[in-house]
């Protein structure tokens, strides 16, 4: 029994270890870094109803909790999963509170902070001006990479084709419609709430009703959106385009506001299913077991017995839905967004600094935010527990069907709720796709950003640039060159690199905490409980780069696989591993010329 896995039990404890992380961790860094909420914040002084745009706490946090919680969160620890739910759980909660949280909420402090400027103009101004193009350069490499993969994405899980059932069909057109139903909804609520000082209970109640109502109209209405891959593709690329120029009030604010009850719901949806279950004594323990072994295999096998599964060739059967290897460093880079990650930071730093109207609501914004995210993590590996024998055996395409189909079955076997597998099933599948979405339109203002600074020398701002710099800076040129590389490789073959997506993503998390490391040290305040952070995400992220590197060298000498996957890869690697060291290494520096404890009379 102590091996299984008891879902009730487990949802408890973790919710209780992430209220104890923010409550004993995360106010001891609010206090220890000094922030202050008699502050005036960077929304408000530099208010210019495009960018910045001050907003109640309640709607950033939406913002901040939609744009983090990614399919990542989701997919990552049921891919991972294969190893064993224990790892899975203490990767989620330890890194998660005192690594992800806390790389979080530093990159939204120092924003603040730094006028709500990206982190990576903390790094021009705390290391030096090649560090930061270098680090400019990698994170507009990360984001066109997400553009290229929840683009494919989205663009699959809207697509109509004459090959698919029709059930299927039917169910992309859903999506697709309330997919749509929900960018007009933000429109409008944007026009029609700006400027108005709505209340709090009645702004969500009002919200909650036009997320029900979009959700119903969209399942009632007859499938009006029915289009290929290829087109969808094109009408992602132009939607992400109009959203990353557009003033953040008239969509992304009260798009995120009102997806966040949409995914507040996926959660609740849930909790009450494995809960619900749990009491009732219909879910007991599961049979996902403590610890796999430090290599699991990607190969189908039977749950039961342990063996491969052979299909009629006598050949192994792959589950595309487990990610097999080494423990280490594999399941730390698959599960990443659910744990810790560098894209959360350039959220943090990028969007969410500009929008927060007091200091007072970092704490709950960025680390609170993380936590949930962790939350989610925690659910989907419940949904894994249920669906075991199914996973194992590979019977899924892919994590979005795990995690719909172990928590809508668990939620049928509350009381009363025996009847609500398929709605709850097409709900739960549409949030997955509703988190895809919100990601990809915050990725692409991130991107744009990211660019436009690559071309800012220090000491000078954007509206003072000349020449090809003033032109490559325009935010309009620095949005469709996001948008065309994304849409590009997301149609002419992402997967080819995807691979290398977590190992960047800690990379960039390394970076991160590096710049916040820099930034306290130079500002006089206490960064010595990022050190082991920061040296914990390198290594793996390093280590999981170096391990690539070796396989696909080998791969090319043996000729396995195929060449030009291998040599893109290869490159790819090497090429994140010199820019990762350079930059840790010109950052460490820094670091060290600075004291990592102060009094605490200097914060």
């Amino acid at each position: 029994m102590l091996l299984s896995m008891n879902p009730l039990l487990l949802v408890i404890v973790s919710i209780v270890v992430l209220a104890l992380g923010y409550l004993l961790y995360g106010r001891w860094l609010a206090r220890r870094w000094g922030i202050d909420p008699s502050r005036e914040a960077p929304s408000l002084e530099r208010e210019d109803g495009i960018e910045y745009a001050p907003a109640p706490p309640y709607v950033v946090f939406n913002h901040q909790f939609s744009s983090i919680a990614s399919a990542g969160a989701v997919s990552g620890p049921i891919q991972a999963a294969i190893f064993g739910w224990l790892p899975v759980v203490l990767w989620v909660l330890i890194g998660g509170i005192f690594i992800g949280a806390a790389q979080d909420f530093g990159s939204l402090f120092v924003s603040l902070r730094n006028k709500g400027r990206m982190l990576v103009v903390t790094v021009q101004e705390n290391i030096d001006d090649m560090t930061k193009r270098l680090y400019c350069v990698f994170a507009f490499v990360v984001l066109v990479l997400v553009i290229a993969a929840f683009s494919s994405i989205v663009a699959a899980t809207f697509q109509v084709l004459p090959t698919q059932s029709e059930a299927l069909n039917h169910a992309n057109a859903q999506v697709a419609l309330i997919s749509a139903l929900f960018v007009v909804a933000a429109i409008v609520w944007g026009v029609a709430t700006r400027g108005r000082n709505i209340p709090t209970a009645a702004s969500v109640c009002i919200a909650i009703v036009v997320v029900v109502v979009i959700v119903v109209a969209g399942m009632l209405v007859p499938d009006v959106l029915r289009f290929d891959g290829a087109t969808w593709m094109l009408a992602i690329g132009v939607y992400i385009l109009l959203a990353a120029i557009a003033p953040v009030w008239i969509l992304l604010q009260p798009r995120d506001y009102l997806s966040g009850f949409l995914l507040f719901g996926m959660i609740g949806l849930a909790l009450v299913g494995i809960i619900g279950s749990g009491i009732a004594g219909t879910v007991g323990q599961l049979d996902i077991p403590l610890f796999s072994g430090f290599v699991a295999t990607s190969d189908a096998f039977d749950a039961r017995t342990g063996q491969i599964l052979l299909d009629s060739a006598g050949q192994t059967t792959p589950n595309s839905v487990a990610q097999g290897g080494f423990l280490f460093p594999a399941l730390f880079v698959t599960i990443t967004c659910g744990a810790v990650s560098g894209f959360h930071s350039l959220v943090s730093s990028g969007t969410t600094s500009k929008q927060l109207e007091s200091e007072s609501y970092a704490l709950p914004v960025g680390f609170g935010g993380m936590l949930l995210v962790c939350l989610v993590s925690i659910v989907a590996l419940c949904a894994v527990g249920f669906a075991w024998d199914a996973y194992a055996a590979g019977e899924y395409s892919s994590p979005a069907q795990v995690f719909a189909d172990g928590i809508s079955s668990m939620l049928a076997l509350v009381p009363g709720l025996q009847g609500t597998k398929d709605v709850a099933y097409s709900l739960l599948a549409l949030c997955v796709s509703v988190l895809c979405l919100t990601t990809l339109d915050t990725a692409t203002r991130l991107a744009r950003y990211a660019f436009q600074e690559l071309w800012v020398p220090a000491g000078m701002t954007i509206s003072e640039l000349t020449g090809f710099r003033k032109v490559l800076a325009n935010k309009f040129v620095a949005t469709a060159v996001a948008v065309v590389l994304g849409l590009l490789l997301g149609m002419t073959g992402y997967a080819a690199v995807w691979p290398l997506f977590g190992a960047a993503n800690l990379l960039l998390a390394a970076l991160a905490l590096l710049a916040i490391s820099a930034w306290l040290g130079n500002a006089g305040k206490s960064y010595s409980m990022l050190r082991l952070p920061r040296a914990i995400t390198l290594i793996i992220a390093i280590c999981s780069l170096l391990l690539t590197i070796f396989q696909k060298v080998v791969g090319l000498m043996l000729g396995n696989g195929d060449i030009i996957v291998n040599v893109v890869q290869l490159v790819v690697a090497l090429a994140l591993l010199v820019v990762g060291i350079i930059v840790a290494a010109k950052g460490r520096k820094v670091v060290l010329t600075n004291p990592a404890d102060v009094p605490q009379d200097a914060l």
